[in-house]
């Protein structure tokens, strides 16, 4: 599994301190609506070749991570 922190930046100055891809302007929320626009991992890399597929994996994992502790704190 990833370790999606060492690959998932928060900078204030950055894209408004949205988390982005290794200090990259790519941002979580980008690639998330890549693929559910129905890109596929390899799509987005031959698109966005500064990435790979680690980027998309710690994504998805920020993200579950992200779901698991808002559903947490609602119940």
């Amino acid at each position: 599994m990833i370790d999606y922190r060492k690959i998932i930046t928060i900078e204030a100055g950055k894209r408004g301190g949205k988390p982005c891809i290794r200090g990259m302007r790519i941002t979580v929320y980008d690639i998330l609506s890549w693929l559910a626009s129905g890109m596929s991992n390899a799509e987005i890399i031959d698109e966005y070749p500064e990435l790979n597929a680690d980027d998309i994996f710690a994504t998805l994992s920020y993200a579950a991570d992200r779901e698991r502790s808002i559903y947490q704190i609602a119940v």
